[in-house]
């Protein structure tokens, strides 16, 4: 509903997506959502974002879902003697009180996987984050370009098998 609210009070002002990219819940903020273009044909696609806390107690990131993605999962990434794992976090990611933390390419991020439909720049993408205490919160990522800098360049990624951290 809030989400709607936003949106709603973004179009009565002439503000796009990016003018109303940041969602509160409780004590946390949550920046700038974004998923990366995936390569046409890949069926997995990677999103960030920043999560602030500004309470006195940690909260944790127990699970994300959205309209683009038969499954969402919250995964670390990691290499290791060369090689790159990348795993679900099943237990989510603590939010420590007074602390920021983000998801981002090459470290933790969202792993969007079985694409329901083609993913679009310039076509948002509804998500859905659930934490331990704050509860759940509609969030909208948006879409940046293949090979976007933000946070990292595109060719920094493995991209075997078309799997995209």
């Amino acid at each position: 509903m809030r989400f709607i609210a936003a949106m709603a009070l973004a179009a009565v002002f002439g503000f796009g997506a990016a003018a109303a990219h940041e969602f509160k819940a409780g004590t946390l903020t949550i920046d700038h959502p974004w998923v990366r273009l995936p390569p046409p044909g890949a069926d997995t696609a990677g999103g960030y974002l920043t999560i602030s806390n500004s309470g006195a107690e940690a909260d944790r990131l127990l699970s994300v879902s959205s309209d683009i993605a038969g499954v969402a999962q919250i995964h670390d990434m990691s290499i290791e003697n060369g090689v790159m794992k990348m795993g679900e976090l099943a237990d989510g990611i603590e939010i420590p009180a007074g602390a920021t933390v983000e998801l981002k390419p090459k470290s933790l991020h969202i792993m969007f996987m079985d694409l329901t439909r083609p993913i679009r720049v310039d076509t948002p993408i509804r998500g859905e984050l659930r934490f331990e205490e704050a509860g759940s919160v509609a969030v909208e990522f948006t879409v940046e370009p293949m090979g976007a800098s933000e946070p990292e360049p595109m060719e920094d990624h493995d991209m075997s098998e078309g799997a995209m951290p």
